[in-house]
């Protein structure tokens, strides 16, 4: 079992949960540019099986160099932990692939904008499966979720609210990614990490593979053009990102660490000012400046 974090152990996991946020929401225009050559489940199927591929050195080399310097091993190192271990990748991927399919299949019948916001309410559905599981939420946090729900509206909705069946479909899909928010805060302390993110792709490929032959026909041409677009969300958005979720969110709050990935968003919306262009309004400004003092009033 994981130890209880210090204050500058909360802040160094909620600094690498930020930059998590930080490289989804500089994918979102590599992922947009691919979503229009393949399909969902094939984008999210050869993402994934990228990300698998890149870890396998990343898991060699850490533990050569954890073997060097005397650090106990960090593999399982009996029957029951392997277990253990498959049984959490099992359940994150099981939820990440979930999530990633119904916010796909949402955004179809939705604005991107309104997409954005409904699933990132998971800041406020996380709390709520976490007081389900005992796990205590102060008063505090819940001032954050309020700021930071207001943030997300200012950043995201122009127009006015309504649900239609596309916004009720992405709205499983913010439950979704808090169920896997709250299986990562389980089983996270209790694994290695980075296995638990390789096996957590491992599970979301093989499914996503599964739907894409069931549901898609693969144009090999077609994922030829989008390939650049995967590798790099493979990469980074999977690879990199995912692993700094499951490391950051180690014996940290999860409603503080919703809260911040929640800015993912406000990193989306910068990356296409500073990369497409797209000005940025004072509403738009002031609902950053709102999530920000959000993440900021949950550490102090």
């Amino acid at each position: 079992m994981g130890k209880k974090l210090d204050k500058r152990g909360e802040l160094l996991h909620t600094l690498a949960l930020l930059v998590c946020a930080a490289i989804w929401g500089s994918a979102f225009v590599a992922q947009s540019v691919g979503a229009e050559y393949v399909g969902a489940f094939t984008f999210l199927a050869v993402r994934n099986w990228i990300a698998v591929v890149f870890l396998v050195p990343v898991i060699l080399v850490r533990d050569r160099i954890l073997l060097k310097k005397g650090s106990p091993p960090v593999k399982p190192a009996n029957r029951t932990q392997r277990r253990f271990l498959f049984a959490g990748g099992a359940a994150c991927g099981f939820f990440l692939c979930s999530a990633s399919a119904f916010q796909q299949v949402g955004i179809r019948y939705t604005t991107t904008a309104k997409a954005g916001f409904i699933t990132a309410l998971y800041v406020v559905i996380v709390p709520i499966l976490a007081i389900f599981f005992g796990k205590k939420v102060k008063s505090r946090i819940w001032s954050c979720v309020a700021l930071a729900v207001a943030g997300l509206y200012l950043l995201c909705i122009r127009g006015e609210l309504t649900l239609s069946f596309g916004d009720g479909v992405v709205l499983v899909c913010a439950f979704l990614f808090a169920c896997q928010i709250m299986t990562v805060d389980f089983f996270a302390p209790q694994v290695d990490t980075v296995r638990l993110s390789q096996m957590q792709f491992l599970v979301t490929a093989f499914l996503s593979t599964v739907c894409m032959f069931l549901f898609e026909q693969l144009n090999p041409d077609a994922l030829i053009m989008a390939l650049p677009s995967i590798a790099y969300a493979g990469v980074m958005s999977s690879g990199v990102a995912y692993t700094l979720q499951i490391i950051g969110q180690q014996n940290l709050n999860p409603a503080i660490a919703s809260i911040t990935m929640s800015f993912e968003s406000v990193f989306a919306a910068l990356a296409g000012w500073v990369v497409l262009g797209q000005s940025m309004t004072v509403r738009e400004l002031s609902g950053c400046i709102l999530m920000f003092a959000a993440i900021i009033l949950a550490q102090l």
